[in-house]
């Protein structure tokens, strides 16, 4: 995935406007080693992971997430200051995470901050098990490349493509020819999924929808409580 996606960098970006590659950890750390190899660029750990903190994309309510990304992660001042810095990760949904990192990296002192995400845009909602944001909520889901660059605060932004992450996943075994890509392209492998459903998922995912039902759940815990 990462020599995949250094291959895509190489033809749409200077490389040498690269200083560091700074994985976010810790599923992004293989492809981050990868695409820094492959581009003949800086490998560095310039995010340090606080592992008690829950992961942020699936978090109620976007003040929590923004307040628990800063929690989860801390810079490293020396790895980012005056440096024209590549943030990568495996993916980018809400572009919470993303938008605070890239923040995060310019008050560490960052000159430029680029930033590669391993997989596609993520447009569509998980149907298969994974409790994610409802489809209004993917920063994907309403905009192209260059408007969430500007959502996340990024000087350039750049993704991989769907053809090379199923490449990638072709290579650990030939024989699997069919890939649930719904997440990245909207077509459910199962054939079953209407707009009605989909509604649904989004009446259930989305953050007041969470928020109401905590609070529908605190009530209950105060009047056992009381009883």
């Amino acid at each position: 995935m990462g020599e995949r996606l250094a291959d895509k960098i190489s033809r749409e970006w200077d490389v040498n406007d690269i200083d560091v590659v700074i994985p976010i950890p810790d599923t992004s750390r293989v492809a981050a080693l990868q695409l820094a190899h492959k581009l003949k660029v800086k490998y560095s750990e310039g995010l340090i992971k606080n592992r008690y903190i829950a992961r942020t994309f699936i978090m109620p309510g976007q003040k929590q997430r923004k307040k628990s990304v800063r929690q989860k992660l801390s810079t490293i001042e020396l790895e980012f200051k005056g440096k024209n810095v590549l943030l990568v990760d495996d993916s980018i949904v809400r572009g919470t995470t993303s938008e605070q990192i890239v923040q995060m990296a310019r008050d560490a002192g960052a000159n430029k901050v680029f930033f590669a995400s391993a997989a596609p845009p993520v447009r569509h909602p998980n149907v298969y098990g994974i409790d994610m944001s409802s489809e209004k909520e993917f920063i994907a889901h309403d905009k192209d490349v260059g408007q969430i660059c500007q959502a996340i605060g990024a000087d350039k932004l750049i993704y991989q493509d769907l053809d090379d992450l199923i490449w990638c996943v072709q290579q650990g075994n030939a024989n699997i020819t069919e890939f649930d890509c719904s997440c990245f392209n909207g077509e459910y492998v199962t054939q079953d999924i209407d707009k009605n459903y989909l509604d649904q998922i989004e009446s259930l995912r989305s953050d007041s929808a969470k928020q109401k039902n905590n609070t529908n759940e605190s009530s209950e815990l105060i009047c056992n409580d009381v009883e």
